[in-house]
């Protein structure tokens, strides 16, 4: 996919899976909610599969090479497991959401910022946004959970939304920043009687359709066995609402995306 977008320059945004990315933006490389165990490590989350239910694309070494900051949304095991515990230099600088850091800073890191609002890193701003994990009782369960937008010259104005579905808040952090890039999570993930926790393919394309002037990377698929929403669910769906290819980019792992 790297190759799609060759006419756009700095940012670069390559998926490793879920909601791990390596995103390369102001010549920084910033790793998020690594999830970096062997496919099948973990217990299931729907009765379907262990998890994660597919391989890294990549070592875990080659995953954590280079990171020169690490971004964790909230502390559920699919953003932030054991392996990348073991594998990530306890002193590499990390930003969280404010009331993880103590949990964070137990397994031994030691260069942890809960970020409050917004802090400026080596020239990037980045402002955390809040969003909801899922509704009812469900979203009183699992939140809180965070998202981030990143703003620094000569780049897109990027909004990684995280672990939420699309609603008001979502909507206002979109209208106060004007991202260029919004990355939302499109697996449409379940659980017991829950309805979507994160976007699912109805959800993406509203997200869309309410903000034409953006580009959306669809992440956070096919890793998980409660995810019920594939790729090719969320194509056919944007397809269906005319959102083409260019405008809703749906990575596979590993693939690398170019965006300015």
């Amino acid at each position: 996919m790297g190759g799609l977008l060759a006419d756009f320059k700095t940012m670069r945004l390559q998926l490793l899976r879920n909601a791990t990315m390596r995103l390369t933006y102001a010549g920084v490389a910033i790793l998020t909610d690594p999830y970096l165990g062997a496919r099948h490590a973990y217990t299931s989350l729907a009765g379907r599969e262990q998890n994660p239910t597919v391989d890294l694309p990549c070592s875990i070494e080659a995953a954590v090479a280079g990171v020169d900051l690490v971004i964790i949304s909230h502390l559920h095991n699919d953003h932030f497991d054991p392996a990348a515990v073991a594998a990530l230099d306890k002193a590499i600088p990390m930003l969280c959401q404010p009331g993880d850091e103590a949990r964070i800073g137990a397994k031994g890191f030691n260069n942890v910022v809960p970020l409050i609002d917004a802090e400026l890193w080596q020239g990037i701003s980045i402002t955390r946004t809040g969003g909801t994990h899922g509704t009812g009782k469900w979203g009183e369960d699992l939140n809180p959970v965070s998202g981030f937008v990143f703003k620094a010259p000569g780049e897109p104005t990027v909004y990684w939304v995280g672990d939420t579905v699309y609603y008001d808040l979502v909507q206002q952090a979109i209208e106060a920043h004007h991202p260029d890039v919004i990355i939302p999570h499109c697996g449409g993930a379940e659980l017991e009687d829950s309805g979507p926790i994160i976007m699912d393919a109805a959800q993406t394309v509203t997200l869309a359709q309410a903000n034409p002037a953006a580009r959306l990377v669809a992440i956070h698929m096919e890793a998980l066995d409660h995810c019920l929403t594939s790729r090719v669910d969320l194509r056919a769906a944007a397809d269906r609402a005319g959102i083409d290819a260019a405008r809703l980019l749906i990575p596979a792992d590993g693939d690398i995306v170019a965006l300015a």
